[in-house]
């Protein structure tokens, strides 16, 4: 994030307005209505890049649920990169195709991807989430300002940090209960000694 970006209320305007198209169902096996790979294909060629039948074959899904919602945030995505700004920024393809591929995949546990359209919160995350990983801050934030509102703001570093206190509770109920019983041992050993 050494790199000013665009203005956040921009992007998260941007996305706020999204056309239907970009909201419609991916296209996995027989349903669906949008070909992600077809769309990312022609963001990475609006970009100033080029791409390989094989850079897209992550983009055409299976027929899991979880994966369905992993290409409706890439269709988040896509709209958000096609800003102007991106456009005149032109990233590098493999940036462009990491977003897409890792970024999406890590906002999807998080979120349904209409969500990254709807809320408000998870419009902020998604933009804040694309530029970090392009290398970018919004205008007019230090890179500790960004980074601080990133981490505040991800869903995943919320579920991340939920399931580390789970194991830290797992683990100190575990260690009251091999107290408990350590302390009922010694209680019963005394209590025959006497």
């Amino acid at each position: 994030m050494d790199r000013e970006g665009p203005a956040l209320e921009t992007l998260t305007r941007r996305l706020a307005e999204a056309p239907d198209d970009f909201l419609a169902e991916p296209r996995v096996g027989g349903a669906g209505r949008v070909h992600v790979a077809a769309v990312v294909g022609d963001l990475v060629r609006m970009l100033g890049g080029d791409a390989l039948a094989a850079d897209l074959r992550d983009f055409t899904g299976s027929t899991d649920a979880r994966d369905r919602n992993r290409l409706g945030v890439v269709m988040m995505l896509c709209w958000l990169l096609a800003d102007e700004w991106f456009q005149q920024a032109r990233p590098g393809v493999t940036e462009v195709l990491r977003v897409l591929r890792e970024g999406a995949a890590d906002l999807a546990t998080g979120a349904p991807a209409p969500k990254f359209q709807s809320d408000p919160d998870r419009r902020e995350e998604i933009a804040r989430f694309a530029l970090a990983l392009l290398g970018y801050r919004p205008a007019g934030e230090t890179p500790a300002q960004a980074q601080d509102r990133l981490t505040s703001l991800s869903s995943a570093e919320r579920a991340r940090v939920l399931k580390a206190a789970r194991a830290a509770e797992e683990r100190a109920r575990a260690i009251r209960e091999a107290l408990a019983r350590k302390a009922a041992e010694e209680s019963a050993d005394k209590w025959t000694r006497e």
